[in-house]
């Protein structure tokens, strides 16, 4: 501890800091000044009080001096004057009275004290109220009498008078006796003379007149009334609430191997008696079916609808909602796409939401904003190729916008930002570290495109997408489950991963794109390719096709193979298909193109096995050095939807893949050759080689482009509708201008996710847990590195913790 007195410490420091003998000299007379002025405030307010105590004193002084005066003058009897006489005068002799007066003299100080004490209080004094009725009604009795007196000798021609003077008085009589009360007596007084001068058929014509038997008749009619000829929508009945549970419980009740055909089945079962008066009840009399479809699922929306809408209730959220979300009635809405990879590491991940924000701008009918991860620098050496690393976000946003711009051809107007992120060597892709919704700000927070929904929030711990966003898009890139089986104890795994995977989307997303029948049935999904190929890929095709036009020769090499060297990415494939097929195969060579972690252990395989396969480093696809390939070959099972087959597929090439879900897209062109065995494989390599392809049709190069896809994207997702604003519902044909399917009806299914959400925030926010199931350690919050890269501030100073 430091000991000196605050003077010394001051000026020591001072000097300290300053390193000089005028700064020192400084420092004291600023002290010294700071004293004085202190000194001189404080002697002042001294002064003032004791200027207060001597006024008090003397106020005392005087007020004492009164009060004597005024015992002493009471002392004097008014009665008796005695003599005065010196010795009198000299040494009064109080009488006994003046003494007990002077005994009972208060100080003033006690006088003070008890004023001051809390306890004191102020009695109101009493009012005297006369009661004037009373000598009212005394002085109209004594009237009365008299009057009465003087009735006796008077003649008969003044009876009249007299009488009504008497009922005057009886009258005033009663008014004293019942005084403020005699208005409603009067008034029953009234009604009963009229009561008496009524006949009994007049009383009860009056009583079934009344108003009060009018609402006893209304509400019994009420009641005993048919419900089907009523124009108002009755309630919901039993079999109704049974189907709307059932429905809503169908993804719990998937939990328990009840799928969602069984579900359906129990709902149809359950409003099948009232098919046909179901919409009968719920509409208007005079007014017809607007829904022509036979769906029960559609016509237990409308007739849920109409019963919320019939009642008046407006609902304005659940239990888990959030009311600061982004005002929607700004005309330009804004779209946010949230993505786990990052240019220049060539993953699907990181080019394909790159193309679509670049094409949702495009429209200008929103903004747009990309959001990538960013990397330290010693996780950039690990996962961008060529050591390739960047000192800042400003660099590496520089080199995806001129990568972007050398490919679609136009300059895309969309924002850039990143978030934290760290790369895991053991799941090999990058986990976000703290909250990636709080780097979209809360005005811009409208809608939100979750790129691989669940890889982002299986460790998310902050606020919830669906409570920030209006609406929360989730696109399915990648097949985890096919990869976690071939780990150990993948089936174990893949269990899990598929619970946790169904968890986190049902609570996070409004709506899930699987890009192919591939990936994991999750809630919420439906099945679409949304990906389209680079404009680029596109104009080598349209070169190739007219190269064959003019008879010229398009390709002058034979097959290869292009993909992440990692053993899920198609090669354990490979090197089955080739090692079992060598003697079918003699002579056919294959060159291998790309990087990755397993890339020594699958050349030293190959190597042993002796097989006809050239390895070399990875490339771009559009690389020159690639275009003369005539057969790309692609054996992966694992993928969702190979982005290097469609590239081949749209540069006019053969394409040879496995008869898989993933490929479903690619089954329309000609130049897609599938096998499902591994003789058909070698058939169709056979056929590939000894053939051409054919060139793509501009139908066929429109579904392969990014304008298609983009627009497949819009219609699946519902952005077309929420975009536009419009009250046109597809799946009735026609604008619903009444009864609408409400988004804002309390649903079981908004309280559930709600409680996933909930548990999951609770469960990813303890680091045992999060280490216990796979995180990488401190990915909950962002570190150091990351606030001096991306300019944030520390976690505990972002979202402080009181209380602790």
């Amino acid at each position: 501890m430091n000991f000196k007195p605050p003077e010394a410490r001051s000026a020591s420091s001072t000097a300290t800091f300053y390193g000089s003998g005028s700064s020192t000299v400084t420092a004291e007379k600023a002290l010294s000044f700071i004293s004085k002025g202190w000194r001189e405030v404080r002697s002042s307010a001294d002064a003032d009080l004791q200027l207060l105590k001597n006024r008090a004193n003397s106020f005392k002084n005087l007020a004492d001096r009164e009060l004597e005066n005024f015992l002493n003058s009471a002392s004097k009897s008014p009665f008796s004057v005695p003599s005065i006489t010196a010795s009198a005068t000299l040494n009064p002799a109080p009488h006994a009275e003046i003494d007990f007066v002077r005994k009972l003299q208060p100080k003033l100080s006690e006088i003070r004290r008890a004023y001051s004490s809390p306890d004191f209080k102020f009695y109101p004094r009493p009012q005297i109220k006369v009661n004037l009725s009373s000598i009212r009604n005394a002085i109209v009795a004594e009237v009365g009498e008299d009057e009465e007196d003087e009735e006796e000798d008077e003649s008969d021609r003044f009876t009249n008078s007299s009488t009504t003077r008497v009922r005057f008085k009886e009258r005033a009589r009663e008014e004293g006796q019942f005084g403020e009360f005699w208005e409603p007596i009067k008034t029953i007084k009234s009604r009963l003379r009229e009561l008496e001068n009524k006949s009994s058929s007049e009383i009860l014509e009056g009583i079934k007149n009344s108003e009060f038997v009018e609402k006893v008749k209304s509400s019994l009619k009420a009641i005993c009334k048919d419900p089907y000829e009523s124009k108002e929508v009755p309630p919901l009945d039993v079999p109704e609430l049974l189907a709307c549970l059932v429905r809503q419980s169908s993804p719990l009740l998937d939990q328990f191997g009840i799928n969602k055909g069984i579900s359906d089945k129990i709902v149809e079962s359950l409003c099948s008696k009232r098919k046909n008066q179901l919409l009968l009840r719920s509409l208007p009399a005079g007014e017809s079916s607007m829904i022509e479809s036979e769906n029960i699922n559609d016509e237990l929306d409308i007739r849920l609808a109409s019963v919320v809408q019939s009642t008046g209730h407006c609902y304005e959220g659940g239990f888990w909602s959030d009311f600061g979300k982004h005002d929607v009635s700004d005309k330009k809405r804004h779209v946010a796409i949230v993505t786990t990879a990052s240019l220049p590491w060539m993953t699907g991940t990181a080019v394909n939401p790159l193309f679509r924000a670049a094409y949702l701008a495009k429209s200008a009918q929103q903004n747009v904003t990309l959001l990538v991860p960013w990397l330290c620098r010693s996780d950039q050496e690990l996962v961008y190729p060529n050591n390739l690393t960047f000192s800042s976000p400003e660099e590496q946003e520089s080199y995806i916008r001129s990568w972007l711009e050398e490919r679609v051809g136009f300059k895309a107007d969309f924002n850039i930002s990143f978030y934290p992120g760290k790369f895991s060597k053991a799941r090999r892709s990058i986990i976000p570290a703290g909250d990636t919704s709080q780097f979209i700000s809360s005005k811009d927070a409208d809608i939100a495109i979750l790129e691989e929904p669940e890889h982002l929030n299986w460790y998310h711990h902050g606020k919830r997408w669906t409570d920030k966003f209006n609406h929360v898009v989730g696109v399915v890139h990648t097949n985890y489950l096919e990869y976690i089986k071939r780990e150990k104890n993948g089936a174990l795994q893949s269990f899990l991963v598929k619970h946790i995977n169904n968890w986190v989307v049902k609570a996070y997303c409004h709506k899930v794109l699987r890009l192919s029948a591939a990936t994991q049935d999750l809630p919420k999904s439906v099945i679409c390719n949304v990906h389209g190929v680079n404009p680029k890929f596109l104009r080598i095709g349209e070169k190739v096709a007219a190269e064959k036009e003019r008879g010229e020769q398009t390709f002058s090499k034979g097959a290869y193979f292009l993909g992440k060297m990692v053993w899920a990415k198609g090669y354990k494939e490979l090197i089955d298909l080739l090692s079992k097929h060598k003697k079918d195969l003699d002579g056919f060579n294959l060159d291998v193109y790309g990087n990755g972690e397993d890339a020594h252990e699958v050349q030293s395989t190959a190597k042993r096995l002796n097989l006809s396969l050239n390895f070399m480093k990875g490339r771009d696809h559009a690389d020159d050095s690639l275009q003369g390939y005539k057969i790309f070959i692609n054996p992966s099972v694992s993928d969702v939807l190979c982005t290097a087959t469609a590239e081949a597929l749209a540069m006019g090439k053969f394409v040879v893949c496995a008869d898989h879900p993933s490929n479903d897209f690619f089954r329309e062109f000609p130049n897609c050759l599938t096998y499902k065995t591994p003789e058909d494989f070698v058939a169709k390599v056979k056929e590939a080689m000894a053939n051409e392809p054919q060139p793509l049709t501009p139908e066929q190069r429109y579904n392969l482009s990014w304008e298609a896809a983009t627009q497949r994207f819009m219609e699946y997702s519902d952005l077309d509708k929420i975009l536009s604003n419009s009250g046109v519902d597809r799946r009735f044909g026609r604008r619903n201008s009444g009864l609408t399917k409400s988004a804002s009806m309390p649903n079981l299914n908004e309280l559930v996710d709600g409680g996933l959400a909930f548990a999951h925030y609770c469960l990813t926010g303890n680091e045992f847990l999060r280490l216990c199931t796979g995180a990488t350690p401190g990915t909950r919050d962002y570190d150091k590195q990351h606030c001096k890269d991306l300019r944030l501030l520390p976690p505990h100073v972002e979202n402080p913790i009181y209380g602790w």
